[in-house]
């Protein structure tokens, strides 16, 4: 199997070097950049697998560099760690929120490091099942990640992807935001419980009118996909 690679952005030399070492005594291959436009020409030219990126960086910052990658079509659905010496929780969402899978507080472990990169490796492979999803005009292709509503593409975020494939697969259950985190978010990751909402209106906006109402809001409980509406 060949080795995943991570590039690790990271300004601090000592940390950077550390860091190496951890990820290749665990198998990784690694890539190395000590800021934002450095990191970007590799993603274009090495394409990682997932970037471990400091929110502290010279220049353009680690979270407008997530930001920018999510942004863009080619990049949006590169997984990102966020590194920071920031334990604030509006921190915290901040980076969620720009687009990060997950985020880790300085200092770490190796070892809580790695079992958070696998975790968010794990929820970035594509899912088990091939066949296309279709529900009232709404088409979601999990080869190419295309979503359709009655022909006409639609563009979604990483997360609201996610959500919507973990709904179309999951009909006529009610979950729990808490469940909705550790079933689309790695458990591992720090999500406050109405980031969730947030996600929920940014997909329903999406769909638009009619195909929102798939997603159910059920009081004091959670969320269910149905057709039935």
């Amino acid at each position: 199997m060949t080795a995943q690679t991570v590039l690790l952005v990271e300004d601090e030399v000592s940390i950077r070097e550390m860091l190496a070492v951890a990820l290749e005594m665990a198998d990784y291959r690694v890539l190395e950049a000590g800021n934002a436009q450095d990191a970007h020409a590799m993603i274009v030219d090495q394409r990682p697998d997932l970037v471990l990126l400091d929110w502290m960086l010279p220049g353009v910052s680690g979270i407008e560099l997530a930001r920018r990658l999510k942004r863009d079509a080619a990049t949006a659905e590169l997984p990102i760690i966020m590194l920071t010496a920031n334990s604030e929780e509006d921190n915290k969402i901040q980076g969620l929120e720009a687009g990060a899978d997950d985020y880790i507080t300085k200092p770490f472990s190796p070892r809580e490091l790695m079992a958070r990169l696998r975790a968010v490796l794990r929820r970035a492979a594509p899912p088990g099942g091939e066949d296309v999803i279709e529900v009232a005009g709404l088409r979601l292709d999990p080869l190419s990640h295309r979503v359709s509503v009655d022909g006409v593409p639609l563009e979604l975020g990483p997360t609201e992807y996610r959500l919507l494939l973990f709904f179309m697969t999951h009909q006529e259950r009610v979950y729990t935001r808490r469940q909705l985190l550790g079933e689309v978010w790695s458990d591992n990751v720090y999500v406050e419980e109405r980031t969730v909402d947030v996600h929920i209106r940014r997909l329903r906006k999406t769909l638009g009118q009619p195909h929102k109402a798939l997603i159910q809001t059920v009081r004091g409980t959670g969320y269910r996909f149905s057709p039935q509406v």
